[in-house]
């Protein structure tokens, strides 16, 4: 029934906006904080203050409360690095649905912990040699689960986009203006199409670790292009998804989007000014899109908004970052 439902489910800015309503019932609206640079303000979405310290709460919410009392009773299978970890595991444990979660074995030890402690199970894998697709398809059948993926669903889509419906109320009831551009943490695009379903007329710039840009590289190449072989180490974590999906994608390339990609030290950067600037915290898979607009390779005008996307980090990796 969940994969029929699935199939002949597109994700809409109807959906988008009923995302919107179900969220803002049990979750305040994270803020929306002005940053000056190069004498030109852009407004920083700050969805790592949300409760789990990611924007994943939101898809999450959606679509566990979407699910119907047999398939609650089933339980949840979901895969993540971190953030959609922690968002099921939240929602999951507020509507009293068993949740099991296919995790990297090097995910970081904070977003391991977090999701335990909300209650889920973790199985681990192998992230460069094994499919964590594959493993949670298999739990969730042997199991008679419902398979949540972090980002071909389109419920998660939907969900991830009432953050730009959010920003968008934010920005008009400061300043009168509607958002011209959002510049958006892109790992699978979940966040992005679904900012660009709520956002229609406006620019969508997707931002990735450099090594990790397929999404990017497919916007490019008008097709799907998965991550090259022997990807670089980086420690955005939550942006290493080897191959997007065409949910996702085609959302994106229909709408125009742009792709760019930035450096580690690039993401550093960044991660300090989120810190001396903001008083926030960003994981650094959360920093990208302020990185990119800080190195100039997006240019800002006074109603761009970015996403900073999570907080989750470990302190030691954290540390090291932001050192000078």
């Amino acid at each position: 029934m969940t994969a029929q439902r699935l199939a002949s489910r597109t994700p809409t800015l109807a959906g988008v906006k009923r995302a919107a309503e179900k969220i803002a019932a049990i979750l305040p609206p994270t803020p929306l904080l002005p940053l000056e640079i190069e004498g030109r303000t852009i407004w920083c979405k700050a969805e790592s203050l949300q409760p789990i310290g990611a924007f994943k709460i939101r898809g999450a919410w959606h679509r566990l409360s979407d699910l119907s009392e047999t398939e609650q009773a089933s339980g949840v299978v979901a895969f993540s690095s971190g953030n959609h970890a922690q968002g099921i595991a939240w929602s999951a444990r507020r509507l009293s649905i068993g949740a099991t979660i296919v995790m990297p074995a090097d995910a970081p030890v904070a977003k391991m912990e977090a999701t335990r402690r909300l209650g889920a199970d973790i199985v681990t894998y192998d992230r460069m040699t094994e499919s964590r697709e594959a493993i949670a398809a298999r739990l969730a059948e042997e199991r008679g689960a419902t398979l949540v993926p972090s980002f071909d669903d389109p419920w998660i889509v939907e969900g991830q986009g009432s953050a730009a419906l959010e920003a968008a109320a934010q920005l008009q009831g400061m300043t009168g203006k509607a958002p011209s551009q959002l510049v958006i943490c892109c790992g699978g695009g979940g966040l992005a199409s679904g900012c660009a379903l709520a956002l229609p007329d406006a620019r969508i710039t997707i931002v990735e670790p450099e090594g990790w840009n397929d999404f990017g590289e497919s916007l490019r190449a008008g097709q799907i292009v998965p991550v090259a072989a022997n990807p670089p180490p980086t420690r955005c974590d939550a942006l290493q998804t080897l191959r997007i999906a065409p949910l996702t994608f085609d959302i994106l390339r229909e709408r125009g989007a742009i792709g760019v990609s930035v450096s580690e030290a690039e993401v550093a950067h960044a991660m300090r000014v989120a810190m001396t600037s903001l008083g926030l915290v960003l994981e650094a898979g959360g920093a990208v899109a302020l990185a990119a607009m800080l190195c100039g390779k997006v240019t800002p005008d006074d109603a761009t908004v970015i996403t900073l996307s999570g907080r989750n980090v470990d302190p030691e990796t954290y540390a090291s970052m932001i050192a000078a």
